[in-house]
C-alpha cells in the first residue's frame, strides 16, 4: 500500500522536476539571443537584415504552431484578425526591431536587465489604462529595480558615451512595446488560446520583418557571411520558438508564478555568456546593478501576487 501511495507524489515531483528544468532552460534561451545577435554584428551585417533572417527562419514554425493550435477551432472573426496583426506588430515586430537596434549600442547585460523590467512596465500600463492601483510595496520594489538598471547605464555611459544614451532608448522602446502587447493580449488569448495567438501574432510579426527588409534594402543585401545564416538559424529555433514552448510547458506543470521566479536565472545567465563570448567586463557597478534588478523584481513579483489571491499554504 505505501508503495502505491508514494507513486502520485513521485510524479508530481517529477512533474515539477521536469517544470523547473523546463523554465530554467526557456529563460536561458531567451537570453542567448543578445548574445547571438551582438556575435552576428562582428560580420557587418545590420538589424533589419539579421530580423529578416531570424524571422524568415522562424516563419514556417509559427505557422504550423497556429494550424495546429487552430484545428477544429472556430474561423477568426473580423475583429480577431485586426487584434492578431496590432499585436503581432506591438509584440513581436517592433519590440524585436527596437531590440535589435539598441544591441548594436549596449552591452549584452544591459539589454537583459532592461527589459526584465517588463513586468513593471505592465503594472504601470495597467495604471494607466484601467486606473489599476498599485501598492507601496510595489513602488519601492519598482524603484529598486530602477535604480540598479541606472547603475549599470551610468557606468557604461562613461564608457560608451551618448551611444550608451541611444542604446537604452531603443531597447527600452522594445520594453514599452512587448508591455502594451502583453496589456492588450489578454483578452484575445481567453478566446483563442496561448499557443494559436502566439504563432498567429508572430507570423503576422516575421511578415513586418521581412516586408521592412524588401522596402529598405536591395535584394543583394541578403548576400551575407555564411556565419551570419547559422547564426540566424540558432536564433530563430533555439532562442526564439524553443523557448516559448518550453516556457508554455513550465507554466502547465508549476505554474505562471514558479515559472517567473525562476526566470531571474536570465540576467545571470546573459551576463555570464557576454563575460565568455563576447569578452564583455565583468564589473561591481554589472554585479551590484544586477542584484538590485533581480531583488527588486523578485519582492515586486512577489507582493503582486498578495492583494485578493487565494493561494494553497
Amino acid at each position: 500500500m505505501s508503495e502505491v501511495k508514494e507513486k502520485p507524489a513521485q510524479a508530481a515531483n517529477k512533474g515539477i522536476a521536469l517544470g523547473l528544468t523546463l523554465a530554467v532552460l526557456g529563460s536561458m534561451a531567451f537570453s542567448g539571443k543578445a548574445i547571438i545577435v551582438k556575435l552576428a554584428y562582428r560580420y557587418g551585417v545590420d538589424a533589419v537584415t539579421l530580423l529578416m533572417y531570424r524571422m524568415l527562419f522562424a516563419l514556417p514554425i509559427f505557422l504550423l504552431m497556429a494550424w495546429w493550435a487552430g484545428r477544429g477551432q472556430p474561423r477568426l472573426s473580423r475583429k480577431d484578425v485586426l487584434g492578431v496583426i496590432g499585436l503581432g506588430f506591438s509584440g513581436y515586430y517592433l519590440a524585436s526591431y527596437l531590440d535589435f537596434a539598441g544591441l548594436a549600442y549596449i552591452s549584452a547585460a544591459l539589454e537583459r536587465l532592461i527589459l526584465y523590467l517588463n513586468p513593471t512596465l505592465v503594472v504601470l500600463f495597467g495604471w494607466v489604462v484601467y486606473r489599476r492601483g498599485i501598492t507601496w510595496g510595489q513602488f519601492a520594489a519598482m524603484l529598486l529595480s530602477y535604480c540598479g538598471v541606472l547603475l549599470v547605464f551610468g557606468h557604461e555611459v562613461g564608457a560608451q558615451g551618448k551611444h550608451a544614451v541611444w542604446g537604452a532608448l531603443l531597447v527600452l522602446g522594445s520594453a514599452v512595446s512587448y508591455a502594451m502587447y502583453l496589456v492588450y493580449s489578454g483578452e484575445m488569448v481567453k478566446r483563442l488560446g496561448a499557443l494559436r495567438l502566439v504563432g498567429l501574432a508572430s507570423s503576422v510579426a516575421c511578415c513586418f520583418c521581412i516586408a521592412q527588409f524588401l522596402l529598405t534594402h536591395p535584394l543583394s543585401a541578403m548576400q551575407v557571411a555564411p556565419q551570419v545564416l547559422w547564426l540566424s538559424l540558432l536564433n530563430s529555433t533555439a532562442c526564439t520558438v524553443a523557448p516559448v514552448l518550453m516556457v508554455m510547458m513550465a507554466i502547465e506543470r508549476i505554474g505562471p508564478g514558479m515559472t517567473a521566479q525562476t526566470g531571474m536565472i536570465g540576467p545571470l545567465s546573459t551576463i555570464l555568456m557576454g563575460v565568455w563570448l563576447l569578452d564583455e567586463q565583468l564589473n561591481a557597478f554589472m554585479v551590484a546593478g544586477t542584484c538590485l534588478v533581480m531583488v527588486g523584481i523578485f519582492v515586486f513579483t512577489r507582493w503582486a501576487q498578495k492583494p485578493g489571491v487565494s493561494r494553497n499554504p
